[in-house]
């Protein structure tokens, strides 16, 4: 097998092949194309590839390792002999590889198979409802607090009588107790599980059935997790269930990217790896291919003041490039709008619109970017808002989880009057309660004719491609002729709605049935960075404005990092006890995030004064912008003087990424 396209590292870590094996590799440092080839390495030694697993974070990472590792092993001819599709490696998601095993083994723990999978839209309505069942007003209760609280214990291995056990007391946690049970008991009357569940009953069943667990084991021989920095208990549980005695694990990670504590990502897993694994080898991926020499200096001094971490220097074969731009705004419409100039000076030299980023802390500050560029009719995409929580695609999506599963009252709740048919809530109410014998004939035959709508859906995602399937649900539903008859934003929809059916028609090469379910799964589990890749079409232009948490893994040539001001960025929660030591961490490692996006260029940019919260704050530079050496750096002028100024009466609301 030829090695000469991997530096000495690399090599290391591809014939590294058995036992327990720790890659703590640096941003850029091609992590990626290191785990790939060690997948065709063990092919190349005879491995099976049906007993190699792979887990990552998206879709989007989990796609591009397919279609890699798909390439390498189709153009391979040093291989022994062709790998079919049936024997490809397994490479998913953690979420994606809980729901394989849950629908193939789920019914040992009372899970039928065409379970529904909440989204967080589904599972804040559910914990809603809760609350009114039980008295209270979510006005004054937060579903979005309390289910966080949820998906926090379930993501440490927390079931809801557990939490109850060593819950401190107080009213506040007793509520918790009193929802969770009312929002347990919905999932299971629907047959649904929320994202969580995904991970907590796939490791409540590997830890409490030997049988699947050793199953399992022998059917996944080797094990690699990217990103592992990133897993919370659950998912590290499931990667310690499913190595066997052999200990084949291979974890991939970078401690001074883990920037995911609020999610419950536990930056002990990675640490304490050796301690796990005694036999484990630890090799250290340190050249970047990336960035220039300049950016990757500035980086190293940022992240060194870390002590929670390995020690690693990033290094690069490339020229020093260009120095980092410093740039101090009045306040953020000054910000914003050098911002703007100098995208558009990167523009008119030639550097593409999708390869600028316009990097920010919280969400309230894209406001005031988003109106400097409209000003300047410089195209951007604001990432966040997502194809797969638009209206139409929820509508056409439940239409099919109902006909799968006719018992998830939320999905059945939505669409039996999409579109209008002459069912009120009231008529509803008393379809739920059992008493359609009090209603009108005609209402009668209005759900009657409905149940025969999800019956003849059912049967066609059960024996059609998933694509006709979905176009069959436009149409017999009546949304496809209701929005022909509407106005723009309905041809809107439908053309989001015909472009559902395009993104089904890439399971259309499975069987039905498993088709429509990994159809369903993979619409459910799209994560902040997925996109829809739209076939024949061109990814949109447009700078990319988006926080720093939602950067991570993606890399551009320029690259902007606004606010940095003290008490912003790095973020100073509104707590009595303020920030901590470990989250002053965090916030420097999102920092060194936010500067390893960056090719060729970097501008770091801050306003003296900030509205915020209607107030007007006079600020300080981050602490951030004095650890970058100076002699990396230079000061950038932008001249304000004729400017346009947008309406200083709106205000920016703050979000922040918790």
């Amino acid at each position: 097998m030829d090695f000469s396209h991997l530096n000495a590292k690399q090599r290391e870590a591809v014939e590294a092949t058995e036992g327990p094996l720790l890659i703590l590799a640096g941003a850029g440092a091609g992590k990626t194309k290191t785990i790939a080839e060690r997948i065709r390495h063990l092919i190349y030694k005879g491995v099976a590839a049906s007993s190699i697993l792979a887990i990552t974070f998206t879709n989007k990472a989990a796609k591009e390792m397919r279609e890699r590792v798909g390439r390498m092993l189709d153009e391979d001819k040093g291989l022994n002999r062709p790998v079919s599709m049936n024997e490809r490696p397994f490479l998913s998601t953690f979420h994606s590889l809980g729901v394989h095993i849950l629908r193939e083994q789920g019914h040992r723990i009372g899970l039928r198979r065409h379970f529904t999978i909440f989204d967080k839209d589904d599972a804040k309505r559910a914990v809603k409802e809760a609350l009114v069942n039980q008295g209270l007003d979510p006005k004054t209760h937060e579903p979005e607090r309390i289910l966080s609280i949820i998906s926090k214990e379930k993501g440490r291995d927390t079931v809801v009588e557990e939490y109850a056990a060593h819950a401190e007391g107080g009213y506040f946690s007793g509520v918790v107790v009193d929802i969770w049970r009312e929002y347990e008991k919905a999932l299971k009357e629907s047959n649904a599980l929320d994202f969580d569940d995904l991970l907590l009953k796939t490791v409540r069943l590997l830890r409490g059935n030997p049988e699947v667990r050793d199953y399992y084991r022998k059917v996944w021989q080797y094990v690699h997790i990217d990103e592992y920095q990133d897993t919370n208990k659950v998912q590290y549980e499931i990667a310690r269930l499913l190595v066997g005695e052999a200990e084949n694990l291979c974890v991939v990670g970078d401690i001074d990217q883990n920037i995911y504590s609020w999610r419950g990502a536990d930056i002990q897993n990675i640490l304490k790896f050796e301690k796990d694994f005694p036999a484990a080898k630890v090799i250290l991926l340190e050249e970047n291919y990336r960035s220039s020499k300049n950016i990757l200096d500035a980086a190293n001094a940022v992240i060194e003041k870390n002590k929670i971490r390995v020690k690693k220097n990033l290094f690069t074969s490339q020229g020093a490039g260009e120095k980092i731009g410093l740039y101090t705004g009045f306040d953020e419409v000054s910000e914003a709008g050098f911002v703007a100039e100098r995208a558009q000076a990167e523009l008119r030299a030639g550097t593409p619109s999708e390869e600028i980023a316009v990097l920010y802390r919280a969400n309230f500050q894209s406001r005031v970017l988003e109106e400097a560029f409209l000003e300047r009719q410089i195209p951007y995409q604001l990432l966040g808002t997502r194809f797969f929580e638009r209206r139409e695609i929820k509508d056409v999506l439940s239409y099919l989880r109902a006909a799968l599963n006719p018992d998830c009252l939320a999905d059945i709740k939505r669409v039996i009057n999409v579109p209008a048919r002459g069912i009120g809530k009231a008529t509803v109410a008393k379809v739920f309660a059992k008493d359609e014998a009090s209603l009108p004939a005609g209402t009668r035959s209005k759900i009657n004719n409905f149940r025969k709508l999800l019956a003849d859906i059912a049967d066609k995602a059960k024996s059609a491609r998933p694509s006709e399937t979905v176009a069959f649900i436009i149409t017999a539903s009546g949304m496809e002729a209701e929005w022909k008859q509407g106005k723009d934003d309905d041809l809107d929809r439908l053309e989001n709605a015909y472009e559902l059916s395009a993104f089904a028609a890439r399971y259309d090469h499975l069987e039905p049935e498993v088709g429509i379910e990994t159809f369903l799964s993979d619409a459910a589990l799209q994560s902040d960075q997925d996109e829809l890749d739209q076939d024949g079409k061109k990814e949109k232009k447009g700078v990319r404005l988006m926080t720093v948490h939602a950067s991570k893994g993606l890399e551009f040539d320029t690259v902007f990092v606004t606010g940095l001001e003290d008490g912003l960025f790095p973020h100073h929660k509104v707590t009595r006890d303020g920030i901590t030591a470990e989250e002053a961490e965090e916030e420097r490692r999102l920092f060194y995030v936010a500067l390893t996006r960056a090719r060729k260029k970097i501008f770091l940019s801050y306003a003296q004064v900030r509205t915020v919260f209607g107030q007007r704050e006079v600020n300080i530079p981050s602490e951030f912008i004095f650890d970058v050496p100076p002699e990396l750096t230079e000061e950038v002028a932008f001249d304000e003087a004729d400017m346009p100024r947008p309406d200083k009466r709106r205000r920016p609301l703050l979000e922040i990424d918790f």
